[in-house]
């Protein structure tokens, strides 16, 4: 059980120094995905899992659950629907007929500008995922909230 007022102040202060370096942790995994295994998947939930170690930390208010629950279904729609522009563009900007068609250079094999338009993929895959498992882990908590 969540308690609803949160930790003692020891563990609220350590997640504020931990949380940013988890969530920075899930953005490198996710634009070093071309390079290394990872990639936007890894990277979302790795994000996600500082936003529940957060609340897990400091409590479960209710009517602070629902404002973050409003922001989350935000970001997940926006997420997709760039995603969704992303493979247009590649079909529209590259001149061949292919969906998810690369429209960025290339550069040279290993740096982090090398995969094209991959890393923002990832990045905007880390972002629709983060907020998806962030939803389901507060849907969760709000209907264990209200019964």
């Amino acid at each position: 059980m969540i308690h609803p007022h949160g930790l003692t102040v020891v563990a609220k202060k350590v997640c504020q120094f931990i949380a940013p370096a988890i969530f920075l942790f899930g953005i490198y995994i996710s634009l070093y995905g071309h390079l290394s295994p990872g990639g936007g998947f890894a990277g979302g939930v790795i994000m996600a899992s500082a936003l529940v170690f957060q609340v897990l930390v400091y409590g479960s208010l209710l009517e602070k659950l629902r404002k973050e629950e409003w922001r989350l279904e935000i970001a997940e729609s926006v997420s997709i629907f760039s995603f969704l522009i992303l493979a247009v563009l590649g079909l529209l900007v590259a001149g061949t007929a292919i969906f998810f068609g690369n429209f960025l250079p290339v550069g040279k094999i290993g740096n982090l500008v090398s995969g094209g338009f991959i890393p923002i993929g990832n990045l905007i895959i880390a972002i629709e995922v983060c907020a998806s498992i962030s939803l389901i882990f507060l849907a969760l908590l709000i209907y264990k909230d209200e019964e």
